[in-house]
């Protein structure tokens, strides 16, 4: 073979090996279909999160799968939704059922439509309360959390959560919800 027909096979394989390669990538979704994504998990996080609403820990644990979940915060990692929901509980009995009037804030909300069934939310949030002992107080942090949708559901698959140490309480009236749309 020459060097002339070995470049131009050389040529056209590399031309066939990337043309199959970008046959993989999703088609950029419409708009329309990503604000509605967008939407959806959006008022799944908000809802979901709702502290005005009962049953608090079975609520956060319509968010994760039945089979395995990766949860990391405070240093550790969750594998097993068992364990979890272990967490979940002991949050709400030590820390949630103690905080008087609390209000879940999400100070920015950001969704990043990866797919159809696929999203990633990257949120802040405060949850401005006053303790039993009629002080107030503020607990906040961020989360990034991997979805994807399973039938009808946004569930999260992977999560990261980082507290912030410590957080002045503001006046009330300065305290809303900014989801960041």
């Amino acid at each position: 073979m020459t060097g002339l027909r070995v470049f131009r096979l050389a040529v056209a394989s590399a031309a066939i090996l990337v043309g199959a390669c970008r046959s993989g990538e999703p088609a950029e979704l419409p708009a329309a279909e990503r604000t509605g994504i967008e939407d959806a998990v959006r008022k799944v996080v908000v809802d979901t999160y709702d502290l005005t609403s009962p049953n608090v820990v079975d609520r956060l644990m319509t968010l994760y799968p039945e089979t395995a979940v990766y949860s990391a915060s405070s240093g550790q990692i969750t594998t097993s939704r068992a364990e979890l929901r272990r967490q979940i509980e002991t949050f709400w009995e030590f820390v949630g059922s103690n905080m008087k009037d609390p209000e879940w804030d999400w100070t920015s909300m950001h969704v990043d439509v990866l797919a159809r069934d696929a999203a990633v939310v990257t949120a802040t949030y405060r949850i401005p309360h006053t303790t039993p002992q009629n002080t107030p107080h503020v607990i906040a942090g961020a989360w990034t959390a991997v979805f994807v949708k399973r039938g009808e559901r946004w569930l999260v698959i992977h999560e990261h959560l980082s507290d912030l140490p410590e957080v002045p309480a503001v006046p009330a009236d300065s305290v809303g919800d900014h989801t960041g749309h």
